[in-house]
């Protein structure tokens, strides 16, 4: 089951990290990033939280930072951004996925022109443990 994350929820967890919509994030990178939202997925126990950002500078035609620069940006938003989110939340977390888009891109649809990367982690204490796909 898939519910996009209440505004009251998505609220709270900008609250928490001291992020605003349209907000920029530091990033180890550099680049320009903000949020976009939160999905929340339920599989029975199991609840996936995607983090979900607008990155322009992922762009394949004019952009300035490749996977490899951005991958440590996906860590940082999953530990320094999600997990301090839900930690205030009180459903058990079992997996955050990271994404970083070069354009808002509605989820479940693609956009042939858009770059997106995403990583997945299990939240372990203060830190993002890497799952890969």
């Amino acid at each position: 089951m898939i519910q996009k994350a209440q505004i009251s929820s998505v609220c709270a967890l900008l609250a928490a990290t001291s992020v605003q919509a349209q907000s920029m994030i530091e990033v180890p990178s550099g680049q320009p990033v903000t949020f976009q939202d939160v999905i929340w997925e339920a599989e029975g126990d199991e609840n996936t939280y995607r983090f979900r950002y607008i990155a322009p500078e992922i762009a394949r035609d004019g952009g300035s930072i490749d996977f490899d620069e951005a991958e440590g940006d996906l860590r940082y938003l999953c530990e320094q951004s999600a997990l301090p989110a839900l930690k205030r939340k009180e459903r058990p977390v079992a997996r955050i996925v990271i994404t970083l888009s070069d354009r808002p891109v509605a989820f479940g649809e693609t956009d042939p022109q858009a770059t997106q990367f995403f990583d997945s982690y299990t939240p372990q204490g203060n830190s993002c443990i890497w799952e890969g796909f």
